[in-house]
Formats: structure tokens, C-alpha cells, sequence
């Protein structure tokens, strides 16, 4: 079981920003691994600045949800993830172990969009970002 934290940084266009790390296929939430005795936000947070450059306070982040489902990279691991919410504030950029940066629709049109994102973005993340905006409409 791997617990994980990550921010969901979604622009004016629906988009999510997804990161793909270095030897990986899929593209997840920018954020990673609790450091012992770390919380799920404080963990986002450094993640957040390690991997894509950008510093955020305690203040920038809501709680998404938290989810239980398949690792993206481990076989036959299950995967607990806490997911917030952020205003991005900067330029993102590909940093330690990030190969590459990509925004995605966050609500895509069939799941055929998802083939290349992990689980715990198409299954859990993305269904929640259409919930709440479908509330707003």
C-alpha cells in the first residue's frame, strides 16, 4: 500500500496539469510519497515545489478527496491518495524526477482520453471535477 498526496491544478479551461515521471508511461497529479511524520498537505506542498518549481503556502490548498485504487507504476499495488486543490501561481517546469508536463481536458469526452493516466486521475479525480462543476451549473 502506497500513500501518496498530490494538487490538482486545474485552469480557466477545464485543464488539469499532469506530470509523467522518468522510466514511467503515465501521466499523474504532480505530488508524491509522505516523508515519516508528514501530512498529506504539507507532503503536496513540498512535492508540489520538488517537481514542478512552484512554492505554494498552507492557505493555497483545499482538500479534492481522498481515494483508494491502483498504483500507476507498481503492479499489484493499491495506492492511497489525497488530493487538493490549488490556484496555479507560476510557471510550472519539469524538475527532479519529472520528465515531462502535460494539461489534459478534466473532462474528457470518452474514456478512451484516459488510456495514458493513472488511476487515481481518470478514476477517482476527474469524476469528481465533473461532480462539482456539474453542481455549480
Amino acid at each position: 500500500m502506497l500513500t501518496v498526496a498530490a494538487i490538482c491544478f486545474e485552469d480557466s479551461e477545464g485543464r488539469v496539469l499532469t506530470v509523467r515521471k522518468r522510466g514511467t508511461t503515465k501521466f499523474m497529479l504532480p505530488g508524491g510519497k509522505l516523508e515519516f511524520g508528514e501530512t498529506p498537505k504539507a507532503a503536496a506542498i513540498r512535492e508540489i515545489e520538488e517537481e514542478v518549481g512552484i512554492v505554494l503556502d498552507d492557505a493555497d490548498v483545499t482538500l479534492l478527496g481522498e481515494w483508494t485504487t491502483a498504483a500507476a507504476n507498481e503492479a499489484a499495488t493499491d495506492l492511497v491518495g489525497t488530493v487538493f486543490l490549488a490556484t496555479l501561481t507560476g510557471t510550472p517546469r519539469a524538475r527532479a524526477e519529472i520528465a515531462e508536463l502535460r494539461w489534459v481536458d478534466g473532462y474528457p469526452g470518452s474514456t478512451a482520453d484516459l488510456d495514458d493516466l493513472a488511476p487515481l486521475l481518470s478514476e477517482c479525480v476527474m469524476p469528481e471535477l465533473r461532480r462539482l462543476r456539474d453542481a455549480r451549473l
